[in-house]
């Protein structure tokens, strides 16, 4: 099996410990994390996400411990994050249905996606969504990242997401049938209790959004259906749950047990925990 995950982060802005929890276990147990972005630019760390004392309005109080902050800071310090995958070159992009020639340039792109994913599944164990703000940008209506998280749902390989970055899993839908693969699931994911009323940010550009453009829980409530749950776990300081292939991250403090359900997943045959 191969010892390489893909880590997907937005160029908008990836919450620190999303990424440090998951990376530190998955390198603790051998495997290479590979770093892609939608249109590879380098992906920045969430400034809060860097700083101990600042206050997470919902939650009233510090998110990220100093040690934590340091560990992001290092990593946006470093070179770790430079020169990632693109996946706009990566996988090819869905012709419009008006092209004159649509029905020809969609066999061309079922080709060439066909080819492209042989390639990844070829080369990574798994896949790896990772949260923040900025996934609602270019990561959750992304049709290459629909395209990439569908490869390796059909190849029965673990895909892991965390906080916004489960919002794809929802949108992720096969372009004939059109239902999310989240259906008849148990995920966690981002619950109103956890959602700003203002203050929602994105790295490189001056804009405050105000609250996230959509309730994460009532999404994910819809994806899964009536035979699926969502668990939001309030009240409960972690939250994270395996329906494999899924393995999904409530919010920060739940990324270090992502990541080690991730590596249980991979090296253990994990399939269920958490509900």
């Amino acid at each position: 099996m191969s010892k390489k995950v893909l880590a997907v982060l937005s160029e908008f802005g990836y919450w620190g410990e999303e990424l440090i929890g998951p990376l530190e276990a998955l390198e603790d147990g051998g495997y290479e994390v590979v770093i892609a972005t939608p249109k590879g630019k380098r992906a920045p760390a969430l400034t809060p996400s860097m700083d101990p004392t600042y206050i997470d309005p919902p939650l009233g109080k510090p998110v990220t411990s100093p040690e934590m902050a340091a560990k992001v800071t290092a990593v946006e310090n470093s070179s770790r994050l430079d020169n990632p995958i693109n996946i706009s070159q990566l996988l090819p992009e869905r012709p419009y249905p008006s092209s004159a020639t649509f029905i020809r340039d969609f066999e061309e792109y079922n080709n060439s996606l066909d080819s492209s994913m042989d390639k990844i599944l070829s080369e990574y164990a798994a896949l790896l969504l990772v949260g923040g703000s900025g996934p609602i940008v270019d990561m959750v209506n992304n049709q290459r990242v629909h395209d990439l998280i569908l490869g390796f749902y059909r190849a029965d390989l673990p895909i892991a997401a965390e906080c916004y970055g489960v919002a794809c899993l929802a949108f992720a839908r096969d372009y004939h049938i059109r239902k999310s693969i989240l259906l008849g699931k148990h995920v966690t994911g981002h619950p109103i209790e956890y959602d700003y009323k203002d203050g929602t940010g994105f790295m490189g550009v001056d804009f405050n959004m105000g609250p996230p453009p959509y309730p994460l829980e009532f999404i994910l409530r819809d994806a899964v259906g009536l035979e699926g749950q969502f668990h939001g776990n309030v009240g409960r300081q972690i939250s994270a749950i395996v329906d494999y292939p899924f393995i999904t991250g409530r919010s920060t403090a739940d990324s270090c047990k992502t990541g080690e359900l991730l590596i249980q997943a991979l090296e253990k045959g994990l399939r269920r925990y958490g509900w």
